[in-house]
This record gives structure tokens, C-alpha cells and sequence, in this order.
């Protein structure tokens, strides 16, 4: 059963708890983002929401108390005929497969991208490419809030909507970008080496650079 937080606009946030409902279709390529304890996923924090869009202008946040069963969100995360679009998916794509078990591909990786294609900076976050290449300005105010707690509030759920809402059109300026400096199959080579950098990580290896002298 869903929850609906009306933000401005036409935009709607579902919020579910544990899993998403049976049947529910976001399209080919999802908008993914996920929020957690804290950013040491190998070792410490755990998953607590995660947050999903068609690109339609509508969030779907899966609040997890615990239990990570979710099979209705673990069969769409499998499906690799849906590309997951992410921002600094390493972090994404381990603290899943962590807590729900699943490797996700394909994926997309907007920082990847980012780092890739927009060589004139090095400000490479979300709120930055938001307002460079969509003219969206975010709030990263509840970046390091309380994600465990039993009850999201207002604006934790809106935060959480707006990390996922812009992605698709992020990913389609990068990738005109990628293609104008012809580095689109270099990124797709990182892309898919991100689920091998993930078990580096869980082994082990996330603080150290394998290909380092």
C-alpha cells in the first residue's frame, strides 16, 4: 500500500514500505538512488530507502525496516533488459547487492559519465550537473539526516524524490556530450566494470586502487 506526498507542481512521491507493489512499470531505463546510515557500505552502514523514477516526473521510495525480502523491487532491479541509470552507482550497486542480493546490470553511472565528458570542472555532483545541464537547482540539505528512522519526514522524502526525478535528461546531455568527444564506448567499458570494482569492495579492496604502482 503507498503512501502519496504531493510536492510542487505536478510531481507525486509514493512512498512503500519493504517492496514495490506487484506489477508496477517503470519503463526501460530506471532512475536509481538510494539512501542509507551512512557511506561505509562494505563494512558498517546499511540500506534504508530506495528511490526510483521512469523519468516521468513521479519518485517511488521503498522505505526498508530491516527485512530485505522485496521481490517484487529485487525482480525488476535483476532484469537486464531495464537499464539503471545512477549517480556514482558504485555506491549504489554494492549497498544492494549487499542487502538484497542482486548484481545489477545494465547500468549507467552520470558521474562516470560526468567525469568522462565534462573535463572543463571538477565539480562533478549531482546538484552541480542539475543545474549546469537541466537548469534544476537541488537541495543537499538532508544529505546526512537520520535515514533509519522509523518515519521519513516531508522534507527527507522530497530530498530523496529529487536525486532520482532529473537523471534521464542528465543522462541524455552526457551523453551527447560522450558522443561529441568520442568517449561513449570508453564510458560503457566503465560502466561495466562497475560490479567487478563492487566485489572489490566487499573483499576488501575499497580503499585501496588495484591499478596503482
Amino acid at each position: 500500500m503507498a503512501n502519496l506526498a504531493k510536492d510542487e507542481g505536478t510531481i507525486a512521491n509514493f512512498l512503500y514500505e519493504n517492496d514495490i507493489p506487484a506489477g508496477l512499470d517503470l519503463g526501460a531505463e530506471v532512475a536509481l538512488d538510494t539512501e542509507a546510515t551512512g557511506l561505509n557500505f562494505p563494512l558498517r552502514d546499511r540500506l534504508c530507502v530506495v528511490q526510483l523514477s521512469s523519468g516521468n516526473g513521479d519518485a517511488h521510495l521503498v522505505k526498508f525496516s530491516k527485512q530485505y525480502n522485496a521481490p517484487n523491487l529485487k525482480k525488476l532491479l535483476a532484469d537486464k533488459k531495464i537499464l539503471k541509470i545512477m549517480h556514482y552507482a558504485r555506491f549504489d550497486v554494492g549497498i544492494i547487492y549487499k542487502h538484497l542480493g542482486v548484481m545489477m546490470e545494465p547500468i549507467y553511472c552520470t558521474k562516470i559519465a560526468s567525469r568522462l565528458a565534462r573535463t572543463y570542472t571538477d565539480r562533478h555532483g549531482l546538484k552541480e550537473l542539475c543545474m549546469e545541464l537541466v537548469g534544476k537547482e537541488i537541495s543537499k540539505q538532508q544529505q546526512s539526516s537520520d535515514w533509519g528512522a522509523a518515519k521519513l519526514s516531508e522534507d527527507q522524502i522530497k530530498y530523496a524524490a529529487s536525486d532520482v526525478l532529473y537523471l534521464h535528461k542528465i543522462k541524455a546531455k552526457l551523453e551527447e556530450m560522450l558522443e561529441r568527444e568520442g568517449r561513449k564506448e570508453l564510458a560503457q567499458t566503465c560502466f561495466k566494470f562497475i560490479p567487478a570494482r563492487v566485489e572489490l569492495d566487499l573483499l576488501g579492496w575499497h580503499d585501496l586502487d588495484i591499478f596503482a604502482h
